[in-house]
């Protein structure tokens, strides 16, 4: 019973708590200490990571990646940790979780662990757990993941003009062929293009532009469209005369899933990937044109490495890019692509 808020226990409860506080303190321990810890609620992991999840939502920059961050947790992680308290999960604990997964889906692993470590680095901070990070140790345990290097499967860009003419051939709906195509011509990712949106799109100056929030580098990105990118977007249009985005899925207020280019690629039967086509881009561009390494990097929306250099060039050298786009795309959406007239210095 309580009385005034109070939690009364009888006289030999309290004698045997002081006893065991004396036996503490005799030991070098601190009864205090002990007493608090005694009163906090620890979680269980599944109560931790949607507490972290909650909090740090805001932060991020899509609902997307918000959803994916607790998806993950709860297909990999939930049914080995979700019912453990966050005080006692150890290493071993987590590995259970990383092991299924880390050379067979090495990006979701890497992904799992980093979110694992935050959700217990949280736990310590809240005092919740003492000592490491359990993250730590555990990639002692696990084996090498395969190289990221050729993680992209890429198509050479001497093959990219018959690709685009078998896109268009294709028996693929007419707004996904559109769609793959301004993609390739951009040298955009992916995400980039399917949330297109048409307030991004000015046609009078010829340019996208992408705001910082759906790019990797989190900095607006600006986009010189080919005369090629116009007719797309004027044929995407002319189909989705009302409605956000450039290129719609089922639903206007929606846009494409991020399958459809690969379901694109399995009915032309091409063992490459959508973001390939920026590899092929790049090729191009370093072994048949003169342009400079930074106007390429940029056009790719790479951060400049150099810190000096990117300090004393602080222009999107955009003009310059327009001239390699064009460039590009008369390549790519000609035929006889072998005589395309490459810009010399």
């Amino acid at each position: 019973m309580g009385l005034g808020g109070l939690q009364l226990v009888s006289l030999a409860e309290a004698r045997e708590a002081a006893a065991q506080y004396r036996k503490l303190a005799r030991s070098g321990g601190d009864p205090l200490a002990e007493k608090r810890k005694a009163q906090i609620a620890v979680p269980t992991f599944r109560e931790a990571a949607r507490t972290v999840h909650a909090e740090h939502r805001a932060a991020w920059r899509n609902e997307k990646h918000a959803a994916q961050w607790l998806q993950s947790l709860t297909q990999y992680a939930f049914p080995h940790l979700g019912d453990r308290r966050v005080d006692l999960i150890d290493t071993p604990d987590v590995l259970k979780v990383l092991s299924p997964v880390w050379l067979t889906k090495p990006e979701t692993a890497r992904r799992l662990k980093q979110r694992i470590g935050t959700i217990l680095d949280w736990a310590k901070a809240r005092r919740f757990r003492e000592g490491e990070n359990p993250i730590d140790g555990v990639s002692k345990a696990l084996p090498k993941q395969p190289d990221r290097k050729n993680h992209f499967a890429a198509l050479p860009y001497s093959d990219v003009p018959q690709f685009i003419k078998s896109l268009r051939a294709s028996e693929t709906g007419e707004p996904t062929r559109l769609a793959f195509e301004f993609l390739i011509l951009t040298a955009a990712r992916t995400g980039e293009v399917l949330n297109a949106a048409w307030d991004e799109i000015d046609f009078d100056s010829s340019t996208w532009t992408v705001p910082a929030g759906r790019m990797k580098a989190n900095q607006e990105h600006r986009v010189p469209l080919s005369l090629r990118c116009i007719d797309i977007l004027r044929r995407a249009r002319e189909i989705n005369a009302e409605g956000e985005f450039v290129f719609p899925g089922r639903s206007l207020d929606k846009p494409m899933s991020n399958m459809v280019f690969l379901m694109a690629l399995r009915r032309l039967g091409s063992p490459i990937t959508a973001h390939g086509f920026r590899s092929a881009f790049r090729d191009w561009a370093a072994e048949r044109t003169n342009f400079p390494r930074e106007v390429c990097e940029l056009a790719l929306a790479h951060s400049i490495g150099n810190k000096v250099e990117a300090a004393y060039r602080r222009g999107d050298l955009f003009e310059k890019r327009r001239e390699l786009m064009a460039t590009w795309a008369a390549f790519a959406t000609t035929a006889r692509a072998e005589v395309i007239s490459i810009r010399t210095a």
